[in-house]
């Protein structure tokens, strides 16, 4: 009895092959989006924990000399009982890469440096210390340099970051052309007893900067994808329930024959139940497919955004892990069971006795939509109350999972009473029943038009987001580098060389001077800033006190950045530690995009008499913008700086937005992604419903409408449908966008973008709409025009 209900159930797919390769293909692209993002989050991971285990959590203190540093200095300093090693570090580049090196003495030097990748390989380090070299590098910067014969020989390292080169002090010097040492990196834990490093050697101290810890500072970046992962995913299943349910409805017949055979019930369930996870494995297997090509196409992008925003190198090269495919196939077998979980109840409480012809499974009653609407505005009200009075970034996803869902589920409703307030507006019975027809409609396609919904919404509420945010960062650019020259010195000595030269050209020369310190708990930087006009007219405050910059400049106050004043929930007035003994109070807040740490900002007097012997090596420099070019090649030619030394402000800007610009560059893929899914699913839908559409076309036939002129009505009504649900859509977007701006992104960064409007990307998206949904279309119109008559007869000879 088994084996012959299988048969039957199975016989059903051999009938509808299309129908079948609709369920495959939803399942398939729902697997893949959300596959694919789960790989480039496992591949961001696995790079962030390599960079853990090769540079540790802290790069070490440093000690700097105003003249020039030898290993003289070196070895006389470890004769004095420090525990210290030399460090030499510059940028070249070589066959179009720009590497960074580092020389250092594998004997000394603490792992945090890079001696951590070669633990254990005799091998590596027997070259490090051989007469010829060696170069460790990633795998990604092995292969870009297999043409350099002038290098010294290469060994690929998993734990080296990309662009960045670790070797000896030797090969390193030979390849930047110096014969001194760059920095004596110091162990942070020194024998007992030694006097205070910088008085007993006559050096500076510059302290390390904290590496951070890179998973829980892109953790907020990472939930983000994968809260489109899900979208995706969501979108997809849509395609699943509607050819699940479609395919349970029309076998209705078999289940009631194969029960009064003899089948029990659960047994008919397990079939089915097995039916859906063998199907949910083949689509998941394919899923995973598709999601790792999907991955390996956006994980460069992925990798410049995180590199641009928080510094963490990651690999551009995606790897193959079975955690993440594991997890693909069951988020696959999950969906289906939440995609069938209805068809499957239905059949559960199924009379024995139940009528064979298939039901208007796809239209809805009111009583039905009168509950869909209930919920909606159950969820609506929810989502309100998260948005109002919600905390935490969880609290402020599940305000979006509920205002999506929300708008999804009153979509039905909402088109149907579009339509009915539309009858007065037809002119004749063609388009009185065209109206008619799509309000009958809109429940059988109602799953194709919330996947439709969603992504218009997600496009409309992401693109907001990002114009938003593009056109407050280009204007913070302009105020924030409002300086024509920015430019760092190797040393001490080399900035009173700097200075001295560019001072008959320039307007003013400002120190950019900063010290790491802890705030509110947290690493963070104060600068100095001088009294000057470049600062009191173009600094991008948000807020501040009459007289801030008077009380700067006197040492009175301080002013923080936006992440702090929202972190902390700190007033203009209170008081911030910023140093052990040193508060001052908050005068101002200011914006400071793509920083998650927090920063103060202090009188530079005021820094240096609490740090006085703090190293100055950056400083701005105002001159003419027409002439800020010839200065930059000037500093170049004088002092041989490398060229991320000495820049101007057009280059800084052009860098910044376009590391922006790669910010985003996989939400626009996955939107794009997302939005062709949904097409698909109308594509679905259409077809799945064109044969049961027979019984409401034929009777138009009859009265003297073509089939040509039918189709075209088709493509009429689904374009109509299309473009309501792109105007619903419109506010929908705009909610999400604001949701995005004003709750997750002040949740995910500690900064709140003032919200912007572009509705001519609005009508764009809508003329996307219209063409996916017009092609969406085509297919069922061209099989209706093939129809022969005869079948469109036929309807009126069957009993209904």
């Amino acid at each position: 009895m088994t084996r012959a209900g299988l048969v039957a159930l199975l016989a059903h797919w051999r009938r509808h092959p299309v129908q079948l390769a609709t369920l495959l293909i939803g399942l398939a692209l729902a697997t893949a989006l959300w596959s694919g993002v789960q790989a480039i989050n496992a591949e961001a991971r696995a790079s962030y924990d390599r960079a853990a285990a090769t540079l540790g959590q802290d790069v070490p203190d440093r000690l700097v000399s105003s003249d020039t540093l030898d290993l003289e200095d070196f070895a006389r300093i470890r004769r004095m009982g420090y525990l210290v090693s030399p460090l030499v570090e510059g940028r070249i580049e070589i066959a179009g890469q720009q590497l960074e090196i580092r020389g250092l003495d594998p004997l000394t030097a603490p792992p945090s440096l890079g001696t951590a990748s070669i633990a254990g390989d005799e091998a590596a380090l027997d070259g490090l210390l051989s007469e010829t070299g060696l170069l460790l590098v990633s795998p990604e910067t092995a292969r870009a340099l297999e043409a350099a014969d002038e290098l010294p020989p290469r060994q690929g390292v998993l734990r080296i970051a990309r662009g960045e080169v670790v070797t000896d002090i030797a090969t390193a010097q030979r390849l930047l052309g110096i014969d001194t040492l760059t920095a004596l990196a110091v162990s942070p834990d020194q024998p007992f007893g030694l006097p205070e490093i910088t008085g007993a050697t006559g050096l500076s101290l510059v302290e390390g900067e904290s590496g951070g810890d890179l998973a829980a500072l892109t953790e907020s970046f990472h939930l983000n994808l994968t809260a489109f992962g899900l979208l995706s995913f969501a979108v997809g299943l849509f395609i699943v329930q509607s050819a699940i349910g479609l395919a349970f409805e029309q076998r209705r017949g078999t289940f009631r024959t194969l029960r009064a055979l003899g089948m029990p019930l659960r047994r008919l369930m397990a079939i089915l139940a097995g039916e859906l996870a063998l199907i949910a494995l083949l689509a998941g297997a394919v899923g995973v497919a598709l999601g790792y090509a999907i991955a390996a196409a956006l994980l460069p992008g992925v990798a410049g955004t995180l590199r641009g925003l928080y510094g963490a190198d990651v690999s551009g090269q995606l790897g193959f892990d079975p955690l993440w495919a594991a997890s693909a196939l069951a988020i696959a077998l999950i969906g289906a069971g939440l995609a069938g979980a209805q068809a499957l109840w239905r059949v559960a409480k199924m009379p024995l006795l139940a009528p064979a012809q298939p039901r208007a499974w796809a239209m809805a009653s009111a009583r039905t939509l009168r509950l869909q609407g209930g919920l909606a505005a159950l969820l609506l009200a929810t989502s309100g109350v998260l948005a109002a009075w919600g905390d935490g970034l969880i609290a402020a996803f599940a305000c979006l999972a509920a205002l999506l869902i929300g708008a999804a589920l009153a979509l039905p409703a909402c088109l149907i009473g579009t339509l009915r307030a539309a009858d007065p507006l037809a002119r004749g019975p063609v388009s009185e029943w065209v109206l008619a027809d799509a309000r009958q409609q809109v429940p059988a396609l109602s799953l194709a038009l919330m996947a439709l919904l969603l992504a218009l919404a997600a496009n409309v509420g992401v693109g907001t987001m990002v114009g938003s945010f593009r056109t407050t960062f280009d204007g913070w650019l302009d105020q924030r580098l409002a300086s024509e020259v920015y430019v760092t010195a190797r040393t001490p000595a080399e900035v009173d060389e700097l200075r001295a030269f560019v001072e008959p050209y320039a307007d003013a020369v400002l120190p950019i001077w900063s010290v790491d310190v802890t705030l509110a708990g947290q690493p963070g930087e104060v600068f100095g800033v001088a009294d000057h006009p470049t600062y009191r007219d173009n600094w991008p405050l948000l807020t501040a006190e009459p007289d801030v910059w008077d009380r700067i400049a006197a040492g009175e106050a301080a002013l923080i950045n936006e992440q702090l004043w929202r972190r902390e929930e700190i007033a203009l007035g209170d008081a911030i530690a910023l140093a052990p003994g040193w508060s001052l109070p908050v005068a101002g807040v200011y914006s400071d995009y793509g920083n998650p740490a927090p920063q103060a900002m202090v009188g530079l007097e005021a820094l240096g008499a609490r740090f006085p012997d703090r190293p100055r090596l950056r400083f701005a420099i105002r001159i003419a913008p027409d002439e800020a070019p010839a200065l930059v090649q000037a500093i170049r030619d004088e002092f041989d700086l490398p060229p991320g030394n000495v820049v101007n402000q057009a280059d800084v800007k052009e860098l910044s937005l376009r590391v922006f610009d790669q910010t985003f560059l996989v939400t626009g893929a996955l939107n794009v992604l997302t939005l062709g899914v949904a097409g698909f699913a109308i594509l679905t839908s259409l077809l799945t419903l064109s044969t049961l559409r027979l019984p409401q076309l034929a009777p138009v036939w009859a009265l003297g409408l073509r089939p040509g002129t039918l189709g075209k009505l088709e493509v009429a009504r689904t374009a109509l449908l299309a473009l309501l649900t792109w105007l619903l859509a419109i506010p929908v977007g705009l909610c999400l966008a604001w949701v995005l701006l004003a709750r997750v992104n002040v949740e995910a960064f500690g900064w709140r973008l003032p919200m912007l409007y572009f509705p001519g990307e609005w009508l764009w998206l809508g003329l996307a709409a219209l063409i996916a949904a017009c092609l969406a279309c085509l297919w069922p119109v061209i099989r209706l025009n093939r129809l022969p008559p005869s079948r469109l007869v036929s309807v009126f000879a069957n009993d209904r």
